[in-house]
């Protein structure tokens, strides 16, 4: 598959995760811009990577690096730290070249898929989480009611 290709299926998927899925069931807007710059980010550094004369230990130092300003920053919720692993993943699908040429697409088509069934309201529907910030502390659940 030529990369242009390549870079406009990451592109579609990534518009799809992000404008699709996320903003729509969680609304934080911060998080639309770090999810496509991290993504592309990705897909571009895997592809000069790839087309350069490195070393193994220059591409992991470089994940290694954004590890580390990902563990710098703020406290990240499971569903956005799902997404943000989701994001990734589609720009390494993006930035490397995979034989056969329909994988790529594929594989990538999959992360999405995986991404809308494991945060869809209907699985898990009854499941609710709720935040209590009390005045005082109270040593039974009943004595908070």
């Amino acid at each position: 598959m030529s990369l242009p290709l390549l870079f406009a299926c990451d592109l579609v998927a990534i518009t799809a995760l992000v404008g699709g899925l996320y903003f729509p069931r969680h609304r934080r807007r911060e998080m639309v811009l770090a999810l496509l710059v991290i993504n592309v980010g990705v897909m571009v550094l895997t592809q000069a990577l790839t087309s350069a004369e490195v070393g193994a230990g220059l591409g992991l130092g470089l994940f290694g690096v954004l590890s580390i300003i990902r563990l710098r920053s703020n406290e990240m919720p499971q569903h956005d730290v799902a997404y943000y692993f989701a994001a990734l993943a589609l720009g390494l699908l993006g930035g490397f070249p995979v034989d056969p040429a329909w994988l790529s697409p594929v594989l990538m088509i999959a992360v999405v898929l995986a991404v809308f069934v494991g945060d869809h309201r209907r699985l898990l529907g009854s499941y609710r989480q709720q935040l209590m910030t009390l005045d005082r502390a109270h040593p039974t659940e009943a004595g908070a009611r």
